[in-house]
């Protein structure tokens, strides 16, 4: 916007400057030769009043002399009453035009070598007519036109320079707000919520820094009750499982009652800590830490004994494969371990007893591959299943545990898949890129691969 304002006033300026700069140069040039042919006409006016009262040579040269420069006047007259003709000065002009002023009686112009000559006629008391020559040079005629074109340049130049300097002002003006706008919005949009606009330039952009000031504290406030929404939900969930726990205590000894209890005080962690993230003050980013993650291998394993439990009382085989060894992943331990039992938690909820499972971890050079797959009846519209809260409505599901897992890789740069698995069910790829880069290969963030319609929406 700023050179914009500064090119239309340069191109603005430039045609004003020319508009008015070459008609006055013209005028100039033109006052010039008049000038200079005023000057003539005076010069042979001076020596009129002599040629009407004599002839003579000698009384001519001395009125010529005091007149001006001799070589620059020439006197022309012709024989009459037995006198000769007297040729007084240098004769420049070309006789034809002499004899054509002498007949027309009447000043002219001719051009000669280097300059004009002015043709005067003057009746002589004889009757003839006498011709006065005043010769005016090509240097006399353009005196000063150099010197004032070059003024009126330089005043055009000044306008010009004016005029960028002035556009430039008024474009800072207009682009400096108009800059911290959009400095502010990409802050808001990265999370950080006490970005603000200084309501200042321009009535639009300060209308529009007031608009988005008061959209940002809006935002602030939405956010803040939303927190005290999840906070407040969740604080409600304490009193069942208070009831929950009480319970698990008469249940006795067992593999079954322990893992009762064991399920039961993991899920009082985790709605504590949905509280305390709910009432943090701070906004959440998706930076990581130095120093931040986990070791992917040992989170799957921890995760895989839990479930492991539970597969075998309802007959599910279990494969677990690539967790031999450490690896380490820009993830923390709890957003994987959560993403892991969204994936797995969905394949018991989804699929019949006695459907097999399997988590696969692949290390790259730049990403890891997290693989769930089972042998269930697959996904029937996995567009939806990738969609935030869509669930199928009629079994359930809220449709967040897919978007769980898609944040947690779309925060390293990686992303989701949705596809066919190898035991003929559902397969969920979640690639987790180590280096924060955009994953290189085909696709997209979030992506599904089509399959053969079968299960509900997870």
């Amino acid at each position: 916007m700023r050179w914009a304002l500064v090119k239309v006033c340069v191109a603005v300026t430039t045609m004003v400057v020319v508009a008015f700069a070459v008609p006055l140069g013209l005028v100039i040039k033109e006052m010039a030769r008049d000038r200079a042919f005023s000057n003539a006409e005076r010069q042979a006016a001076a020596i009129a009043p002599a040629l009407s009262i004599t002839t003579e040579r000698d009384e001519l040269e001395r009125v010529v002399a005091s007149a001006g420069s001799d070589a620059g006047i020439g006197v022309h007259i012709p024989a009459a009453d037995g006198k000769p003709a007297v040729e007084i000065g240098k004769q420049r002009a070309d006789g034809r035009d002499i004899a054509m002023t002498r007949r027309l009686g009447r000043a002219s112009t001719a051009e000669v070598p280097g300059g004009s000559t002015l043709l005067q006629p003057i009746a002589l008391s004889s009757g003839e007519i006498a011709v006065i020559e005043v010769y005016v040079p090509e240097a006399e005629v353009s005196n000063g036109v150099g010197t004032a074109w070059a003024v009126l340049a330089a005043v055009g130049v000044a306008l010009v320079i004016g005029s960028v300097a002035v556009a430039d002002r008024l474009g800072v003006r207009m682009v400096q707000p108009a800059q911290r706008l959009a400095e502010s919005a990409h802050e808001l949009g990265e999370g950080k919520l006490g970005s603000r606009v200084p309501e200042e330039g321009p009535t639009e952009l300060r209308l529009a820094a007031i608009a988005f000031n008061s959209m940002a504290d809006q935002v602030v406030q939405l956010l803040a009750n939303e927190r005290e929404l999840a906070a407040d939900l969740s604080h409600r969930l304490r009193t069942p499982l208070t009831v929950l726990r009480l319970n698990t205590a008469s249940l006795g000894d067992g593999p079954a009652a322990e893992q009762t209890r064991t399920a039961v005080a993991q899920l009082e962690r985790e709605v504590d800590t949905i509280i305390r993230t709910a009432r943090e003050a701070k906004p959440q980013t998706a930076a990581i830490g130095v120093g931040a993650g986990c070791d992917a291998s040992e989170v799957v394993r921890e995760r895989m004994d839990f479930w492991s439990a539970l597969a075998e009382d309802e007959g599910r085989k279990v494969r677990v494969a690539g967790v031999d060894r450490p690896v380490r992943i820009p993830v923390a331990r709890a957003d994987l371990a959560a993403a892991l039992d969204a994936l797995l938690g969905n394949v018991f909820r989804h699929t019949p007893e006695g459907t097999a499972f399997a988590v696969d971890v692949h290390n790259a050079e730049d990403a890891v591959i997290v693989l769930v797959s089972d042998a269930g009846a697959g996904i029937a519209d996995p567009v939806a299943a990738m969609a935030r809260g869509r669930g199928s409505g009629n079994d359930g599901s809220t449709g967040l545990g897919l978007d769980i897992v898609r944040r947690l890789a779309e925060s390293t740069g990686g992303d989701v898949r949705v596809g066919s698995s190898v035991l003929g069910g559902t397969e969920v790829r979640i690639w987790i890129q180590l280096d924060g880069r955009a994953p290189v290969r085909s696709g997209h963030r979030g992506s599904v691969r089509r399959r053969r319609r079968g299960a509900g929406v997870r």
